[in-house]
């Protein structure tokens, strides 16, 4: 039996989401551990669909919303479930970032990871499908002590939100095209902003999202196997707080996640309290810097090198 985490009792996992895919991600795991390789297996089967093969091998379809997104939810879990193997790991709390709170369900036994891959692929569908390609955009806008409220006028009258709130440096714009780029334009002449486009595919974590909300509730009302006595251990995107128990209120909260704000600075504080060691797992690694912006230290296991780096000298205590 592998060595026990001696700080499982005080350990927060978090999982970055979309954008974090990467072509090679998680082979190293299922090339050493049994556990990864059983769970490309689970996911593979649930899907009809050779995720170890998607993940593994450049593929183009790793760019697509409604391929990444199974194909990063299994390789987290196959992380996960590797470092269980070799080294105990446990953890007492989860949280993830968009996607990635998805994981963090699967990680903390409220949701099956072969319903997740099946729902995040819908999912990713609906998503790509909400808004035209090249109808939407988004927008990081970058800074030390960045004024919030210097962009939100930057966006007023537009038909731009801000979707992600990832930490006192960094937020993330979406919405129309043209309205993205009007917002950019009024924002550069600020010296101290770096602004970032993203290469994705659709307006996420914006209003115009909310058209599929309701066609997505559908897909989730479709699964059985939640067990919403485990999402307190989770937290919401929506929210910024933990989850509550009750499943009717969980699926609401991920069904208008599509379309909110992520409260990532609000996950992390709810994540944060309490916890004593925070590790990040999956194929990248964004989530550390959001973290260091509030002061607290993370751990990033993105291939077994980083794992073995981490966990061999406690495990081998």
């Amino acid at each position: 039996m592998p060595a026990r985490s001696t700080l499982s009792s005080a350990t927060t996992v978090v999982f970055p989401g979309q954008g974090s895919q990467r072509a090679g991600m998680g082979r190293d795991f299922a090339d050493r551990f049994a556990a990864s390789r059983l769970a490309y297996e689970e996911g593979s089967d649930a899907l009809g669909l050779d995720l170890a093969g998607l993940c593994f091998e450049e593929d183009p379809r790793l760019s697509l919303t409604e391929y990444a997104q199974p194909a990063i939810l299994v390789t987290e879990i196959a992380m996960l479930r590797g470092l269980t193997e070799a080294f105990g790991f446990e953890a007492r709390r989860f949280g993830g970032h968009s996607l990635g709170e998805y994981t963090a369900l699967v990680a903390a036994g409220a949701l099956p990871l072969a319903s997740a891959v099946r729902i995040v692929r819908e999912r990713g569908r609906l998503m790509q499908q909400a808004v035209p390609v090249g109808q939407g955009r988004m927008l990081a806008v970058i800074g030390r002590e960045l004024d919030v409220v210097a962009v939100e006028r930057a966006i007023a009258g537009l038909t731009v939100t801000v979707a992600n709130d990832n930490s006192p440096e960094q937020v993330v714009l979406s919405g129309l095209a043209d309205d993205v780029a009007a917002a950019e334009a009024r924002l550069a002449s600020d010296a101290g902003l770096r602004l970032v486009p993203l290469d994705v595919s659709a307006p996420f974590h914006s209003p115009l999202m909310a058209r599929i909300e309701a066609a997505f509730a559908g897909v989730l009302e479709s699964f059985d196997g939640w067990d919403a006595s485990r999402a307190p251990a989770v937290t919401s995107n929506l929210t910024g707080g933990f989850h509550d128990a009750d499943p009717v209120t969980l699926r609401a909260r991920l069904v208008h996640q599509i379309s909110g704000t992520v409260r990532w600075r609000s996950n992390m504080t709810a994540l944060a309290g309490g916890t004593s060691r925070i590790v990040e797992v999956g194929p990248g690694r964004p989530l550390r810097g959001f973290f260091k912006a509030v002061g607290v230290s993370v751990e990033s296991v993105t291939d077994v090198r980083a794992a073995m780096r981490a966990f061999a000298a406690e495990a081998a205590a």
